[in-house]
């Protein structure tokens, strides 16, 4: 009966700490949104907003992290169980780097904002807005994979993380050439820039998520390994 109750007390105390980090990564959502937004529109208000609100996904780390180390001393977890912990306290990791991620953006919309008082629209907005969707489906997406512990939908999202690599390269090739044919725009388009690799860091994080998912779903580090390609060829092979 002790077993049983322990057994139980974790199951509760891990449920607690996945729908905080599900929390978490909803909160990280919406401020990539909202720094988009002041991107777009050089809302200073909103971006100072934005700015201060990741003290707040620094807390919810913080405070994830500790639950986390707790629970690994009070009920001592072993194998699969232990994995779960430990690839849940990874994924808060990833979410607190997004957060960072987003308030860079914000930072770069009040800055430029300032240098450009007069422009409702920075043109900048345009060239990275579908790299934007693509990486906040992602993220979304990542985050549903974590939640329904989805190794299909996890892989599939690692594999989509190529795609956005190869967007990021052309948007760089294609600001260069901006900046090079008109040094006029070479303030807006490094603004454009930073915050492209700002988005493109995201998708990182959200393809560490998904890989994440797998670790917890199969039990394998697939980091710096070929596993999609692997996996993916078995799959065809078997069809």
């Amino acid at each position: 009966m002790t077993g049983e109750h322990s057994s139980k007390q974790y199951d509760t105390d891990l449920e607690t700490i996945r729908s905080k980090v599900l929390l978490m990564g909803g909160l990280v959502e919406s401020h990539f949104h909202d720094a988009m937004a002041c991107f777009r529109s050089g809302n200073i208000v909103q971006a100072a907003a934005v700015i201060k609100s990741d003290e707040e996904v620094n807390r919810l780390e913080v405070a994830l992290d500790d639950m986390c180390s707790h629970l690994i001393v009070k009920r001592q977890p072993a194998a699969n169980d232990l994995r779960t912990v430990m690839a849940t306290g990874k994924v808060i990791t990833d979410l607190e780097r997004i957060g960072d991620e987003s308030t860079k953006i914000a930072r770069i919309a009040h800055e430029a904002h300032a240098r450009h008082k007069n422009i409702a629209m920075f043109s900048g907005y345009e060239t990275v807005r579908v790299l934007a969707s693509s990486v906040a489906e992602m993220l979304h997406q990542s985050l549903d994979a974590f939640a329904r512990q989805d190794g299909d939908k996890a892989l599939k999202l690692i594999a989509y993380d190529e795609i956005i690599d190869n967007d990021f390269r052309s948007i760089m090739r294609n600001l260069i050439t901006f900046m090079m044919e008109d040094p006029s725009t070479i303030s807006s388009s490094l603004d454009a820039l930073w915050v492209a690799k700002a988005i493109e860091r995201i998708g990182d994080h959200a393809k560490n998520i998904a890989e994440h998912t797998i670790y917890i779903v199969e039990g394998k580090d697939i980091r710096h390994s070929d596993y999609v390609a692997t996996k993916q060829g078995t799959i065809a092979s078997n069809s």
